[in-house]
């Protein structure tokens, strides 16, 4: 499923993130970037140890941000380490940070030229984002980015999972006009 937004456009996937092409892909990383379980595991795996090498040069990073390595052995030339937040009751400033996770992505990308970026589904596994809740804020950030940007060309959303692809579908048939 795609939306075409201005210049850009966004798409929907069921896959593994480590094997997209895209010029980056994003790890839903951890504030020490040293790796952990998921799609962090999974891509520091993939990718070996350049990119460890560089995470631990730039030494962490906090929710919501965003910091960019090697993508090493991966198809992508880039990785895009973001901090998404672990869902407590979403009064604590949880759907305000997972935006940003994904906004502060886009323009990491934006500064590096990456005019291609592929996104898991941010905070839903171990930090228990609500699904639904989480596919329309990574949905209506990437959209939004796009109104105001013409410099990313693609936006790819890569799930793991029938549960997440469908969620992320289910919303975007929601958002076009």
């Amino acid at each position: 499923m795609e939306l075409q937004i201005n210049k850009g456009v966004i798409s929907l996937i069921q896959g593994d993130i480590s094997k997209q092409d895209t010029e980056a892909i994003v790890n839903a990383a951890n504030k020490t970037l040293r790796g952990g379980g998921g799609v962090d595991g999974a891509i520091h795996r993939a990718g070996g140890k350049a990119i460890l090498e560089e995470c631990i040069e730039i030494g962490g990073c906090e929710t919501g941000d965003a910091v960019i390595t090697t993508g090493g052995n991966l198809p992508s030339p880039y990785v895009i380490h973001t901090v998404g937040p672990v869902y407590r009751d979403g009064t604590k400033g949880e759907p305000e940070l997972l935006a940003s996770a994904y906004s502060s992505s886009l323009k990491l990308a934006s500064a590096n030229n990456i005019k291609s970026i592929s996104f898991p589904s941010i905070s839903t596994g171990a930090y228990r984002f609500p699904l639904a809740q989480a596919a329309e804020i990574a949905l209506q950030t990437a959209i939004d980015y796009l109104r105001k940007h013409d410099d990313i060309e693609r936006i790819c959303f890569v799930l793991f999972g029938q549960d997440a692809f469908d969620a992320f579908e289910k919303k975007l048939k929601q958002m076009i006009p």
